[in-house]
């Protein structure tokens, strides 16, 4: 009888715990709508950037990603990007991105083909400084060189 009772009140535990996962969250529908459209990535800046170097999203360096074509579609969360700077290797793929209540930028880089589902890995970046033309991504506590930075992603509204 006692092995019942402690098995049911440890089910209970761990059935009654809820995640505190980002991706759990609600989603801020009037943000994702302001940050629709095409964006190029006008600038990336952390401190000390003259003397190191940031790997951004795991693909190239982050001054490859000064100039790079961002689109996102708010309907249904998806897009691509493309590096386009010529110093720098050819990168294009799609993405699946959310802003949620938190101002947390979810962002999945995905392979052609491939399902965000299947996709386990992503960024959590800020969203920072919306307007009409302009916002800011901000990759807070970077590891870089053993320190903790903020990577910011300076984002205008392409014509």
């Amino acid at each position: 009888m006692k092995k019942i009772f402690f098995l049911t009140a440890l089910a209970l535990m761990l059935f009654s715990c809820k995640t505190s996962s980002v991706t759990g969250k609600k989603l801020d529908k009037s943000a994702q709508v302001a940050v629709k459209g095409n964006w190029v990535l006008t600038s990336v800046t952390y401190p000390g950037s003259q003397y190191i170097k940031v790997n951004s999203f795991d693909i190239a360096d982050s001054k490859c990603f000064e100039g790079s074509t961002w689109k996102f579609v708010s309907n249904n969360n998806k897009g691509n990007m493309a590096l386009t700077n010529f110093d720098c290797p050819a990168f294009s793929s799609p993405i699946t991105w959310f802003i949620n209540t938190d101002g947390e930028f979810i962002l999945k880089v995905l392979d052609a083909g491939e399902k965000a589902k299947r996709v386990r890995a992503g960024y959590i970046l800020h969203i920072a400084n919306q307007a009409d033309d302009s916002f800011q991504l901000i990759d807070k506590g970077s590891d870089v060189a053993g320190k903790s930075i903020d990577v910011v992603y300076q984002f205008q509204r392409a014509n």
